[in-house]
């Protein structure tokens, strides 16, 4: 299946606002118009995209050009190259996981397993249907409260690489999600992550430039494998959005006082 296009072919119509309506990015919506009903539905609100097969990928792949999981993946076939590691041995966890966008691009450079975690069951339900045997496994959990069960099985899954594409700010995943996640990796693993280029500024709102910036300041990270400025994807009114895409060594865990107040 080529990267982008859903399993079968949708029945729905997407409008979108014209280019005059801007709003923030975190504001952006559009209205999808399906046998059932038209509904107005706000970008950020996956539950909701997720529940109609192939409009996440019509949307923000066919519209609006994101190029994110295909970025990230070929910054992680490089590192690997450059380092002579074999791509099957490597077990990633992606964060965020979503419909599977991103472990479907890991499987196409040779990575040898993939753990997809969202916090959205209706994720996890899109990822079986549209990206069947991507993931080894598939986890619905909330990464701040996680279970027993579910901490056992991360924590002795030998996860050698962390994945977060897209996935960070506005709320979607909060930073002491991200560092639970982390914590999850072997010493030596690789990070891979992307985040709005604004969210690593001194102004950023959202809590991750703090955490990010003390995990390389304080040694919990190795200074960045790869630092990339690409174009995330274009906003409805046509213009870029840049992400910044981060590949980078882990250390050590993030420590327990910073997960709690993170």
């Amino acid at each position: 299946m080529p990267p982008g296009q859903a399993a079968s072919e949708p029945e729905f119509t997407v409008y979108l606002p014209s280019g005059e309506e801007t709003c923030d990015q975190d504001a952006e919506w559009c209205v999808v118009e399906t046998p059932e009903d038209r509904r107005r539905i706000r970008f950020h609100d996956y539950d909701e995209i997720y529940t109609v097969p192939g409009l996440y990928e019509h949307l923000f792949y066919s519209e609006l050009k994101c190029d994110s999981p295909r970025t990230v993946a070929s910054l992680i076939d490089d590192v690997i190259d450059s380092r002579q590691m074999d791509p099957a041995d490597i077990t990633a966890l992606d964060v965020g996981a979503g419909n599977g966008m991103v472990a479907e691009q890991l499987a196409e450079i040779g990575v040898g397993s993939v753990v997809g975690v969202d916090i959205l069951p209706e994720a996890g339900e899109a990822a079986a249907r549209d990206r069947p045997g991507v993931y080894d496994d598939y986890r619905v959990v909330d990464l701040t409260h996680v279970s027993e069960a579910d901490d056992e099985f991360f924590a002795s899954a030998g996860f050698n690489c962390m994945t977060s594409v897209a996935a960070l700010g506005f709320g979607d995943i909060p930073p002491r999600a991200f560092a639970q996640a982390y914590n999850y990796v072997e010493d030596k693993g690789l990070l891979a992550f992307t985040i709005k280029e604004n969210f690593v500024t001194d102004s950023d709102p959202t809590g991750f430039n703090l955490l990010i910036r003390k995990m390389f300041d304080e040694g919990v990270l190795n200074e960045p494998l790869v630092e990339h400025r690409y174009r995330h994807r274009l906003a409805v009114s046509g213009d870029p959005l840049y992400y910044l895409a981060y590949v980078a060594e882990k250390v050590s865990d993030v420590p327990a006082d910073w997960v709690a107040a993170a």
